[in-house]
C-alpha cells in the first residue's frame, strides 16, 4: 500500500505520465490492427476493381462494430480506444489543412465559388431541418447535414469533436451516409443520358453531390477527362467550406452542451479548438507555398491513416443496439437530405452550360 501511495503522489509526475502512456498502448494497438485490416481490404478492392467502392474509413468503423458485437473490450483497453477516437482524430483534422490550397479555388471564378458556397449553406439548413423534423438529436442532425452538404465522412469526422458528438451519433451518421455514398457512385452516371448532361454539367453535378474525393473520381471517370477534372475541382471547393463551417459550429458549441456554463467569460481558445486553429493555419501556409510540396503526400497519408484509426476506435465503442433504435430515422434523414441536394444541384448546373 505505501508503494502505491508513493507512485500516485503528485511529486512523481514523470512516473504518472509513463503509466498513463502505457495504459493507452493496448487500446491504440487494437485500433491500429482494425485500421490495418481495413486498409488491406481497401487495397484488395482497388486491385480487383481499380477503385474502392467502400473506403477504409467506412470499413474500419464497420469492423470495429463487428468486433464490439462479439467482444466488449474490458477496462484496460478503454483508455487507448478513447484516445484514438478523440485526440488522434483531432490531430488528423489539423493535418488535413495542409492539403488545401486557396489558389486553385480563386482561379476558378467567383460565380462558381459563390454558387457552391450557397449550395452548401442552403443544403446544410435544409438537411438539419429534415433531421430535426424526424426527431433526431441536434448533434446527430448537424452531423448528417454536414456529411451530406460538404464532404461525407470527412466532414462528420471533423465536426464531431467540435460539437461533442458521441460514438453512437458519429457511427450512425457515417454508416448510413457511407451506404448512400456508394449508391451515388454507382447510380449518378445514369443521369447523364436521362438528363442529357454535358461533360461540364455532369462534372459540376458530381462535385456537388458525391461525398468523398475518391468517390468523385470513381463517378466521373466513365464520363471522361473533362468531367473528372471539373468534378474534382468543384469537390475541392466544397471541401474548403469545411473550415468556416467548423469554426462557426465551434462558436455555437456551448449551446449544444447546455448553454454557457456559469458566469465566467468563455475565451477565444475555449470556443475555437486548437486543432481548428491548426487546420486554418496549415491551409494558409499551404496556400502561400510555405509548406513544401514534398511533404503534402506524406502528411495526407498520415492524416488518412489517423482518421481510419479513429474510426476503428469509434466502431469499437458503438453498441449496435443503439443504432437499431435510430436506424430508420437516420436513413430517412440522410436519404431526404441527399434528394434535396440532388434537386438543388441539378437546378444549379443549368447555369453553367
Amino acid at each position: 500500500m505505501p508503494q502505491d501511495e508513493e507512485f500516485s503522489a503528485p511529486g512523481n509526475g514523470p512516473a504518472n505520465s509513463v503509466s498513463r502512456l502505457a495504459a493507452l498502448i493496448p487500446g491504440v494497438l487494437l485500433c491500429i490492427v482494425v485500421a490495418g485490416v481495413s486498409a488491406a481490404l481497401e487495397a484488395a478492392e482497388r486491385s480487383l476493381f481499380a477503385h474502392p467502392y467502400v473506403e477504409a474509413l467506412v470499413l474500419a468503423i464497420l469492423l470495429g462494430m463487428a468486433v464490439r458485437s462479439f467482444w466488449n473490450p474490458p477496462e484496460r483497453w478503454q483508455a487507448g480506444i478513447a484516445f484514438s477516437a478523440k485526440q488522434l482524430l483531432e490531430v488528423a483534422v489539423m493535418l488535413l489543412g495542409a492539403s488545401i490550397s486557396f489558389a486553385a479555388i480563386a482561379a476558378s471564378g467567383i460565380a462558381l465559388l459563390g454558387a457552391i458556397a450557397a449550395t452548401v449553406i442552403v443544403t446544410l439548413g435544409l438537411s438539419f431541418g429534415v433531421g430535426r423534423m424526424l426527431g433526431l438529436s441536434t448533434r446527430l442532425s448537424i452531423l448528417i447535414a454536414c456529411g451530406n452538404s460538404i464532404c461525407g465522412n470527412s466532414a462528420i469526422a471533423a465536426v464531431a469533436p467540435v460539437i461533442g458528438a458521441d460514438g453512437d451519433e458519429i457511427a450512425s451518421s457515417i454508416s448510413f451516409t457511407a451506404i448512400l455514398g456508394v449508391m451515388m457512385v454507382l447510380g449518378l452516371p445514369l443521369l447523364i443520358p436521362l438528363l442529357q448532361l454535358s461533360a461540364t454539367q455532369y462534372g459540376i453535378l458530381a462535385g456537388l453531390t458525391v461525398y468523398a474525393v475518391p468517390q468523385v473520381l470513381a463517378a466521373t471517370v466513365p464520363a471522361g477527362l473533362v468531367s473528372t477534372q471539373i468534378g474534382t475541382l468543384v469537390k475541392l471547393m466544397r471541401v474548403l467550406m469545411l473550415g468556416p463551417i467548423v469554426v462557426g459550429l465551434s462558436l455555437l458549441a456551448p449551446r449544444l452542451h447546455g448553454g454557457v456554463r456559469g458566469k465566467a467569460a468563455v475565451g477565444f481558445f475555449r470556443l475555437v479548438p486548437w486543432f481548428i486553429l491548426g487546420f486554418l493555419a496549415l491551409s494558409v501556409l499551404r496556400s502561400l507555398d510555405i509548406v513544401p510540396a514534398t511533404v503534402i503526400g506524406p502528411l495526407t497519408a498520415i492524416t488518412g491513416f489517423l482518421t481510419v484509426v479513429s474510426m476503428a476506435a469509434l466502431g469499437l465503442g458503438v453498441d449496435v443496439r443503439v443504432l437499431a433504435t435510430v436506424g430508420g430515422r437516420v436513413t430517412a434523414a440522410v436519404t431526404l437530405s441527399l434528394m434535396l441536394l440532388l434537386a438543388i444541384s441539378i437546378g444549379l448546373i443549368h447555369l453553367f452550360t
